[in-house]
């Protein structure tokens, strides 16, 4: 085993000491070199996933994967295997590019599944398929919800029927599965209910059923007027109500008392219920003198009946007039016969009629919802602060012409109405001290950027220190091996004496012709301004020189070896 491994050490000896063998060995040195950095700049460049999609079907799931592979788009999956991950400068860009291919489907269909519907199905078949279709899309409609995860919707749609005792409205099953650690409040809730009665024919309201993953009823309709099913936007508005007057009151009396030194909370009790009236009522009749005349109707009517002769029935009063004469005197008045002035009887009569407006009062009143039925308010008022006279500061109460004007303020800050039955409490105490916890800061070492940029200097360091080792230990000696270029540290060092003294011994042995060209090697060595060439050089010019030497006369290197090992300088 000895020999085999000295051979293999021999080999690679004379590998490395050839031309050949060292320029490869300088090659896959290189390579490897090159190979080790790249290694490095991939780690160091490792990008970041994200989340492409989550909680798909294993259907959306095959063709996803599948895209990806022909997009070229490096992925992978999450540990639990309910995520797709992609390097996160491309997530917005493969969710686009998947988008435009339908992907990911939703593991349900809409309307698309009439689209490639085959001749001659039945009736009942097309009835089923538009059934599944609209059942699709509003399971699509419901999970555009924030808080929804996915959503079964299930249609009972009865066939319709000629007889009106025997037709059947629709009923519709809505099963939601929520994300974790979301719900959904009642108005979400009524927003789905009328969405689905809104899609399906003759479906009313009262037919939609929802339930969640837990089993739980949210479309219960007996616990619509319950307390905890109040409209948020009602409770919302109460709460506006009260800081708006919890404001108002402090900002009237912290100019008297000072900022910090008073605090007030404000109960309000809201109407929200619509109310319309109308009154119709009647007073009684007043004196005719005050009283508006509504309408007056007068009537006269006189009437006059002729004068007729009349007297005594017989004999006397059947005789005949007596023949008429000139009468000598217009004047007199014309006479009966028996003597008497003849006279016209006639009648009239007179009716008025006044009406009077009856006092009749008409009243039409609407009040809209948010009315405030009652309010409380409570104030608590600091303890004044005073400099007495030796420049102390002391504290004392309010006085009670103090107090009773912090109450007249709050009173008409806050609207007060003894009609409505408010109530004002306005109490002087001393503040307790109350210091804020302080948490602790957090040191720098253990602050998330902080630890993020120390891994990324911990990454480049261990690089360069890497890069740095195998330029050092490995790259290095093989361009300094393929150069030829000894190692400075296992250069001989002589002193110019020695140096000296072995040319000369040198040139006595060699002879003049040796001499000659051993000096013109060296001549060699010198730049053009007389400057020697670097030690370097200059070792591989008297190198080559002395081989030559050797080469040409061998037994002048036989006496110089001799003297060497017998110990003569």
């Amino acid at each position: 085993m000895a020999t085999e491994v000295a051979l293999e050490n021999d080999g690679f000896t004379r590998l490395s000491k050839s031309a050949l063998g060292g320029k490869l060995l300088l090659v896959v040195g290189i390579a490897a070199v090159i190979a080790v950095m790249a290694v490095f700049w991939l780690w160091s460049q490792k990008p970041e996933y994200r989340v492409l999609f989550s909680n798909y079907s294993d259907k959306d799931g095959g063709a996803i994967v599948a895209s990806l592979e022909q997009l070229n788009i490096p992925f992978k999956f999450s540990e639990s295997g309910t995520a797709i991950l992609v390097p996160a400068a491309q997530v917005h860009e493969t969710r686009l590019k998947l988008a435009s291919q339908g992907l990911p489907k939703g593991g349900n269909v809409g309307f698309e599944l009439l689209e490639n519907q085959k001749f001659g199905v039945s009736q009942f078949v097309e009835q089923v398929n538009f059934q599944r279709a609209l059942e699709g899309e509003l399971e699509r409609s419901i999970q555009a919800v924030e808080a929804v995860q996915v959503a079964r919707v299930h249609l009972a749609i009865p066939k319709a029927s000629v007889f009106v005792r025997d037709q059947l409205k629709p009923t519709a099953s809505v099963l939601l599965n929520l994300h974790p650690g979301r719900t959904l409040d009642a108005r979400q809730v009524s927003a789905i209910v009328h969405l689905v009665a809104s899609s399906v024919p003759e479906l009313e309201i009262a037919n939609v059923t929802i339930v969640d993953q837990n089993g739980n009823l949210l479309s219960d309709t007996s616990k619509q007027n319950s307390a905890e099913n109040i409209d948020p936007s009602k409770l919302k508005y109460i709460d506006e109500v009260q800081k708006n007057i919890v404001k108002r009151v402090e900002s009237i009396i912290t100019p008297l008392v000072g900022a910090n030194n008073v605090r007030a909370e404000a109960s309000a009790e809201i109407d929200f219920s619509t109310t319309e009236q109308a009154a119709e009522s009647y007073k009684p009749n007043q004196a005719p003198d005050t009283s508006a005349i509504r309408s007056t109707q007068l009537s006269e009517a006189q009437s006059t009946t002729p004068a007729t002769t009349g007297g005594v029935p017989g004999a006397l009063s059947n005789q005949p007039p007596a023949p008429a004469t000139a009468p000598i005197t217009t004047n007199a008045p014309a006479t009966g016969t028996n003597g008497a002035v003849p006279t016209t009887p006639s009648s009239s009569q007179k009716n008025a009629t006044t009406n009077y407006e009856v006092d009749k009062t008409v009243r039409y009143v609407q009040q809209p919802m948010g009315g405030i039925k009652r309010l409380n308010v409570a104030v608590v008022v600091n303890f004044k602060t005073e400099i007495d006279k030796k420049g102390k500061s002391i504290t004392r109460a309010l006085t009670e012409a103090e107090k009773t004007q912090i109450s007249d303020l709050a009173k008409q800050a806050m609207g007060f109405s003894q009609e409505r039955g408010d109530a004002l409490s306005v109490v002087n105490s001393s503040f307790a001290d109350i210091k804020g916890e302080q948490l602790p800061e957090v040191p720098l070492w253990k602050q998330a950027e902080n630890i993020e940029l120390a891994k990324e200097a911990v990454k480049l360091l261990a690089g360069l220190a890497v890069l740095f080792f195998l330029y050092s230990r490995l790259l290095k000696p093989m361009l300094r091996t393929l150069t030829g270029a000894p190692d400075p540290a296992a250069l001989p060092d002589k002193s110019a004496e020695g140096k000296d003294a072995n040319n000369q011994n040198v040139s006595e042995e060699i002879g003049e012709d040796a001499v000659v060209r051993i000096s013109n090697e060296a001549e060699k060595t010198m730049g053009n301004d007389g400057e020697r060439l670097p030690s370097v050089l200059s070792y591989q010019k008297n190198l080559e020189a002395t081989k030559l030497i050797a080469k040409e006369n061998p037994k002048l290197v036989a006496n110089v070896v001799t003297a060497w090992v017998s110990g003569n300088d």
